[in-house]
């Protein structure tokens, strides 16, 4: 089973960097569509929907959205050139899409505090479809916006290291020194410990970018840390509605990690948050 990990991650790691910095940046998004189509296959699961026809009208609906956003902020057009209903730029459509997407995860945050008793608003498999959209559309728009930027390709890396340094401060603080736990009821395992280890190890990763790079402290730090911050959130709300499914994994579609969602869950939320407050800035951050 390691080897089978080490395997698989080894793959997916040579084909994210490949397409991030060999796949021209306006193709980046077809791609991060995949992935998220991918997943919303493994959502249709965890709503409860076991039909084959029922999933796969899921997954076209949540390609619909996927359309529909890229009509909306312009990385798609259908014959002439878009003319937005109020004029406004690009940057601000992104904004507002990602804006409704960072709003949706405070909602989930009360949700998976509230859990187990919260499922009455939101377990139902209609409720749970629903969920999934809120949860891989802003995605998909966050990491659409952040590759598209000056230096689009090392921003978007910079997102998934604030994870991976979450996830492995998380881990390691939480494994030598956990006692509290963050969410017993969603997930056990992690505790206040561990989630602060994962802010404090993501404290010396902005450290390290702004020692290297010509931007202030203030301005890595703000992009850092709430990213970091919501990134638990990601792992928990998957965790959450996987309890409520009574299932383990999203699928077994790689082979040692379970699922599409199982790798993505905490990119889900940070990549919106990332890109709003990489959109507010109005800077190009490099």
């Amino acid at each position: 089973m390691l080897k089978q990990r080490i395997l698989t991650a080894c793959v997916l790691a040579a084909t994210f960097l490949a397409v991030l910095f060999f796949l021209p940046a306006g193709l980046f998004p077809a791609f991060v569509a995949l992935i998220v189509l991918l997943g919303a296959w493994e959502w249709s699961n965890l709503s409860g929907i076991t039909a084959m026809a029922g999933r796969l009208a899921y997954l076209l609906l949540q390609a619909a959205a996927l359309l529909l956003a890229a009509l909306y902020v312009g990385i798609v057009e259908l014959g002439s050139p878009i003319e937005p209903t109020l004029a406004q730029s690009v940057d601000d459509r992104f904004s507002h899409l990602l804006l409704a997407g960072c709003t949706w995860w405070a909602v989930a945050l009360l949700w998976v505090q509230g859990y187990p008793s919260s499922s009455l608003l939101w377990g139902r498999r209609s409720l749970r479809a629903l969920m999934g959209f809120f949860v891989l559309v802003p995605a998909w728009i966050g990491f659409s916006y952040v590759r598209l930027q000056d230096n689009g390709a090392w921003l978007v890396l910079m997102i998934v290291a604030v994870v991976a340094a979450a996830d492995i401060g998380g881990y390691f603080v939480g494994k030598r020194f956990g006692k509290r736990k963050l969410a017993p009821a969603v997930s056990p395992g992690k505790t206040w410990e561990g989630f602060l280890g994962g802010i404090g190890a993501n404290i010396l990763f902005a450290l390290v970018l702004w020692l290297t790079t010509e931007n202030a402290l203030l301005a890595v730090l703000a992009l850092v840390v709430p990213t970091s911050l919501v990134s638990v959130l990601g792992d928990l709300l998957e965790s959450m509605v996987k309890r409520e499914r009574g299932i383990k994994d999203s699928s077994a579609l790689l082979p040692g990690h379970g699922g599409v969602l199982d790798r993505v869950d905490s990119l889900t939320a940070a990549a919106p948050v990332f890109a709003l407050v990489l959109a507010l800035s109005q800077s190009s951050f490099g």
